[in-house]
């Protein structure tokens, strides 16, 4: 009943405000912020936080303040209650994390829909990308069956439409209109007072006129009896459907919670499949497109440095070091327990072109020493990681340092700056120390591969000393 789910609201409500870090709490019943449906077993609470600059403490961060909630809430045994952020992308569904639709394709009772989604909501606890998966549709809510004695009520003479209209208006409400008043609008509703339709016995409260002019009580009309069903049934693509929300555990990305669920669905029996919505579906669109990303980024600047060096294997020489930059970056986003999301992502685009600048400053003075001062592969690539060191190190230690605030930022939007900062930081951090040592020795292993396929060309002439008159006599 109602009561007993605001009796429980009451007590989440008390706890919550008693937490740090929280500004103001406000719970309402009878409504589920999920589905956006209306029930009397529901209940939404709604939290806000105090601004980041006073929530310093740890215990005042988003996610300690869910997982105590959690914790707390797990402790009543009359509840299941479920615990997310709002999406990041308004509109983009009612949570955050993900939506996993679960359709039923086939000629499927409630009954199994409800059973094959609470199978892969257990089978999920095996998956260490999913932290939590919870699931909104439910087939055993206490309801009650009203049914109309449809011959008694022509026998009457009574329209059906008034004894539907009268349940209507006076147990479930019927709005009217809406009116202004001191600037706002107000919505006119009509329904009976919460005394007269506490229970079954209130529909004898109700009266609809006969064609004798008689008032007939609704309880001499209908029959009412209680069964269990579903509170309301969800249709997405014409499918009758369930939907299970779940948040990515720390340290995975939204992707690899995504593939995590892609492989529970390859285990539905015949006639129930899936789809995706909310930030999922849109995730889903834009995630093949990343690989292109890189592949065009990485063409790209091998076609800038052919065309600058007029060498096919110059540009491969610089990219062959890309590698060593991406370890890094994935080793440090592992390091700090941060997702591979798409900042971390737009770091490594990030890393394609700084990278090629140290690697550039080592491959272009080694290949200026081999083909205009006559030096050899070996001794033109030892001389450039000599001579450029301190120039590599200069240049990777200005990126480094400017890029520290990103790692080290608090405040709003910190996490998606502490994943572009440390991809980029560790991965530079990463070329720098590596690419000294591997660098000039992929450029003498091209280098020496080119001349024995191509053969060296040949040095350049010495510039003579001699001095010329101006007649042109030596």
């Amino acid at each position: 009943t109602l009561e007993r789910t605001d009796a429980v609201l009451r007590r989440a409500e008390r706890f919550a405000a008693g937490m740090p870090g929280v500004q103001s709490v406000l719970g309402w019943g009878g409504f589920n912020l999920m589905s956006s449906s209306f029930s009397s077993d529901a209940a939404s609470l709604v939290m806000t936080l105090e601004p980041w600059e006073k929530r310093v403490a740890p215990e005042t961060q988003i996610v300690a303040i869910m997982q105590r909630l959690r914790r707390e809430f797990a402790d009543y045994p009359e509840a299941r209650a479920f615990v997310f952020s709002l999406p990041s992308i308004p509109g983009m569904g009612n949570v955050s994390g993900f939506q996993f639709i679960l359709q039923d394709r086939g000629d499927h009772t409630p009954e199994e829909l409800f059973q094959r989604a609470q199978e892969m909501v257990a089978a999920s606890a095996r998956e260490p990308a999913i932290a939590v998966l919870f699931n909104t549709f439910e087939v055993n809510v206490p309801q009650l069956q009203v049914e109309i004695d449809r011959d008694k009520v022509q026998t009457l003479g009574i329209p059906l439409r008034n004894v539907l209209e009268g349940l209507q208006f006076y147990l479930g409400g019927f709005m009217i209109n809406d009116f202004n008043l001191f600037g706002r609008v107000y919505r006119v509703m009509v329904q009976a007072q919460p005394e007269f339709r506490r229970g079954p016995d209130a529909v004898g409260d109700i009266y609809v006129r006969n064609a004798a002019g008689k008032m007939v009580p609704l309880s001499t009309l209908v029959t009412i009896q209680s069964q269990s069903g579903p509170t309301h049934i969800t249709r997405y693509n014409m499918f009758r459907a369930a939907e299970l929300s779940g948040i990515p555990a720390p340290g995975f990305s939204s992707g690899q919670a995504i593939a995590a669920m892609e492989r529970l669905s390859e285990n539905l029996p015949r006639g129930f499949g899936h789809e995706w919505t909310g930030l999922a579906f849109q995730e889903k669109l834009a995630g093949g497109q990343s690989v292109y990303i890189f592949a065009f980024s990485v063409l790209f600047v091998f076609l800038v440095l052919a065309a600058l060096y007029e060498s096919w294997a110059v540009p491969i020489g610089v990219l062959l070091g890309l590698p060593i930059a991406v370890f890094g970056a994935l080793l440090g986003i592992w390091f700090r327990g941060l997702a591979n999301d798409v900042y971390v992502q737009v770091g490594i685009v990030m890393l394609i072109g700084l990278n090629s600048k140290l690697s550039i400053m080592i491959v272009e003075f080694a290949k200026n020493k081999r083909d205009l001062e006559g030096f050899t592969t070996f001794d033109a690539a030892a001389e450039g990681a000599k001579l450029r060191f301190r120039a590599v190190l200069m240049t990777a230690l200005a990126e480094v340092v400017g890029l520290m605030p990103l790692v080290v930022s608090s405040g709003a939007g910190a996490a998606a700056r502490w994943s572009l900062g440390t991809a980029v930081v560790t991965g530079m951090a990463a070329a720098t120390v590596l690419s000294l040592f591997f660098i000039p020795v992929l450029y003498y292993g091209i280098q020496t591969l080119v001349e024995k396929v191509k053969g060296r060309p040949a040095a350049p002439a010495p510039v003579a000393n001699e001095a010329v008159d101006p007649a042109g006599t030596a």
